[in-house]
């Protein structure tokens, strides 16, 4: 009995073996999935166009937020700026006309008007009293009194109207007037703000912090409008994107932390958060399901943001364009 033991034992190690063997080699391995990290980059462009004459940066530099880039020279909008101030000196000048009044010189013109006008209405009054008394008593023909009447209604409306000649050349301009040259000052003011904004996109300055990642035009070179200048990348604002067939995206959720290693950090393993999942997939083919191909998987975008280590490390440098990979168990 005891020298059965001994073979027992041996066959069941061996079918344990090839059990396991089989079961191993049957399991299908991870699929590693690859992924790319990538980081906030911004364009700098001019909305005018101009002639880049100074560059105060250079490839690889870091830069503050508000820190000068670069400037161009635009001949164009100086020459426009000079336009809209001129226009703001014309239009002030009439507003300050229109409020200010008449010249004395014209007061004084129309109150002399206003004066001998009186004077004519006088002399016209008398010899109309005259001249009635004449006709009442017969000296004079009723022809000499219509005349007497007629001077004396044209003294008269002579008289108002340098009456109000005079009125208006003490009281100014209408408000209607006073109104319209402001508008007119507002309106080229607005003007020469508009070109002052244009002439500060001469004068090109970062909006964030962050590391230059090109320069894309030289000095003395033109820059187009939206023909971007300087690229910035802002090395904190990082995450890694990967494409995903539509069959793996069962186990994908939003904040499912995942483990990414990265080749360019020496196989370093980090954790990854899940924060976005396109809403709509892909139109890239990756491979029928069948050979027949009944239809075509195609692929999700999922971004991931790394985690910062539990032992409180700093997280490691990341740059755009780094590898991650991330082994998908299929099972």
């Amino acid at each position: 009995m005891k020298k059965l033991i001994l073979p027992l034992f041996l066959i069941c190690v061996a079918m344990g073996v090839t059990w396991g063997a089989v079961y191993y080699t049957g399991r299908p391995a991870p699929l590693v999935v690859q992924g790319q990290v990538e980081a906030t980059q911004i364009d700098l462009a001019s909305k005018v166009p101009g002639r880049v004459t100074e560059l105060y940066v250079d490839d690889g530099d870091q830069v503050k937020k508000g820190q000068l880039l670069f400037v161009l020279d635009s001949p164009e909008i100086r020459a426009k700026l000079s336009q809209a101030q001129a226009a703001v000196d014309a239009a002030g000048s009439m507003r300050d006309k229109a409020f200010k009044g008449a010249r004395d010189e014209e007061v004084q013109a129309a109150r002399n008007m206003r004066n001998k006008a009186r004077a004519g209405l006088e002399l016209a009054e008398k010899t109309h009293a005259r001249i009635k008394r004449l006709y009442e008593d017969g000296v004079l023909p009723a022809q000499k009194l219509d005349e007497a009447v007629a001077r004396l209604k044209a003294g008269r409306e002579t008289a108002r109207a340098a009456e109000a000649s005079y009125a208006m050349a003490r009281k100014g301009a209408r408000i209607e007037d006073k109104n319209a040259s402001v508008a007119m000052v507002n309106q080229a003011a607005g003007a020469r703000a508009e070109v002052e904004a244009y002439l500060d996109e001469t004068r090109m300055k970062s909006p964030i912090d962050g590391e230059i990642a090109d320069v894309i035009v030289d000095p003395g070179e033109l820059a187009a409008t939206g023909y971007p200048v300087v690229s910035i990348i802002d090395l904190t604002d990082v995450w890694v994107t990967f494409n995903l067939r539509e069959d793996l995206m069962a186990d994908i959720a939003m904040g499912k932390v995942i483990q990414g290693r990265f080749p360019a950090l020496g196989d370093r393993v980090l954790d990854l958060k899940i924060n976005y999942i396109a809403a709509l997939g892909d139109f890239a083919t990756w491979h029928s399901t069948k050979t027949a191909g009944e239809f075509d998987l195609k692929t999700f975008e999922v971004r991931a943001v790394p985690q910062a280590p539990e032992s409180g490390e700093a997280l490691p440098a990341l740059r755009p364009g780094m590898s991650c990979v991330v082994l998908w168990d299929q099972n």
